[in-house]
């Protein structure tokens, strides 16, 4: 069975997520981007073992304690997809943009970059990878068919969208990722975002102002 934790980190309350199987109490923490003090005593409280690491995407809210998670736990990083590469060598570039709060930030070397059709493994969870570009061009999504939830980033919102205003973004990738890649795996799927509360993807088809049917033309 799959638990979680949404454990909020950096400035930007970003969701970096524990997530553990039951049965190994064996774990992987999704986009840690700082605080790491809150992320190790997430998994000291809840009495697991860090196995990996997981990254939907490079941006340093998302990833900028990976590196130091990494080497504290001595443990593998899986993801981003490999075109997200640019951002992680950006780093430096990413410290001036969102500034002096992410100072901490070190750049990290993925284990393995994902693809579409990947899984990632944790004790006895599997956890089904999904390519979703558009608000960065190598963001992936994680989903648990058997719990219906997925981890989505920063592809969509209870009630909004990724920005694509970032280099290398897209709107119209990005809605083609959420209509054609999440949004068929099931009305009753909940998703953590990468910021805010969840949702579920029926929900969002039928309201989301971006990406709902109505939006896009669907009756």
């Amino acid at each position: 069975m799959l638990k979680h934790e949404i454990i909020p980190v950096t400035p930007f309350e970003q969701n970096c997520t524990l997530f553990w199987c039951t049965e190994t109490k064996q774990a992987a923490v999704v986009d840690p981007g700082g605080d790491i003090e809150k992320i190790k005593a997430a998994i000291a409280r809840n009495g697991v073992t860090l196995e990996k690491i997981l990254i939907t995407h490079a941006h340093l809210d998302h990833a900028g304690a990976t590196d130091a998670l990494a080497k504290h736990f001595d443990v593998i990083i899986e993801g981003p997809h490999k075109e997200d590469q640019f951002w992680i060598d950006g780093f430096d570039n990413q410290k001036q943009m969102f500034g002096a709060a992410f100072s901490y930030a070190t750049k990290f070397t993925p284990t393995r970059f994902l693809k579409q059709g990947d899984t990632v493994s944790f004790g006895n969870i599997v956890m089904e990878v999904y390519f979703c570009p558009g608000h960065t061009p190598g963001h992936v999504v994680f989903f648990h068919r058997e719990s219906k939830i997925a981890q989505v980033g920063d592809v969509i919102f209870s009630g909004s969208i990724g920005r694509t205003d970032f280099p290398r973004g897209d709107h119209g990738t990005l809605i083609r990722s959420i209509r054609e890649n999440l949004f068929p795996l099931g009305d009753d799927v909940c998703f953590i975002p990468g910021h805010g509360p969840m949702s579920t993807f029926g929900q969002e088809r039928r309201t989301n102002p971006h990406v709902s049917d109505r939006a896009v033309g669907i009756s």
